[in-house]
């Protein structure tokens, strides 16, 4: 009984499995649709972003299936969704990622801290600056929970739970309210590799 209890459970996990990975290999598909857009955008800002990157953050914002593909509306006109092609999206991250490279060399700061303020906000990079240098978890977590959130009106603290395996991973799955995603930079960084491995089995 036993025995064959466990076998279910196994094959439980591995039906979980290959659903996974079936669903991250149509999502990076669709996500590779906007690679020639990308490289052309890219191209027009004589951006030294990587095309891999602008990718892996279209994937970490609406995995390609939304008109405002970097969810870059906020910082073009301060409302939500209210880019309405995936070309003005685009420009608009492509845009504020250029931004952030540029102010993160001069102040002498990581890529990953540019890439964690296209979710908090420029001033991330500053606050990095003067915390060492290197965007991480815990300086996310602080930043978010004593800048972002009390910005929104979240004076309290307050969290919720963020079903998100790297969030898992990385810091138990939690979140402040009107916090921002301190895990912003490390799931754009996973998800950087899952493009480039699908893209090297799509290309054999």
């Amino acid at each position: 009984m036993l025995k064959r209890i466990g076998r279910i459970f196994l094959l439980g996990i591995f039906c979980f499995a290959l659903l996974w990975c079936w669903r991250v290999y149509s999502n990076v598909k669709q996500v590779l649709t906007y690679e020639s857009m990308v490289e052309e955008v890219l191209a027009e800002h004589q951006s030294n972003a990587d095309e891999d990157l602008i990718l892996a953050m279209i994937y970490t914002e609406t995995k390609g299936n939304a008109d405002d593909v970097m969810q870059s509306s906020e910082s073009a006109t301060g409302m939500a969704n209210s880019i309405t092609d995936s070309k003005t999206s685009v420009h608009q991250g492509v845009t504020v990622l250029t931004e952030n490279l540029a102010l993160a060399e001069e102040v002498g700061v990581d890529v990953w801290t540019a890439v964690q303020a296209y979710n908090f906000g420029q001033n991330y990079i500053n606050y990095v600056a003067k915390n060492g240098g290197v965007s991480t978890v815990e300086l996310a977590r602080s930043y978010s929970r004593e800048v972002v959130a009390p910005s929104l009106g979240n004076t309290i603290g307050e969290t919720y739970r963020y079903y998100n395996p790297i969030a898992l991973v990385y810091g138990g799955g939690e979140l402040y309210k009107n916090g921002g995603n301190i895990y912003y930079a490390k799931e754009v960084r996973v998800n950087r590799l899952l493009i480039q491995v699908v893209r090297l089995f799509l290309n054999d």
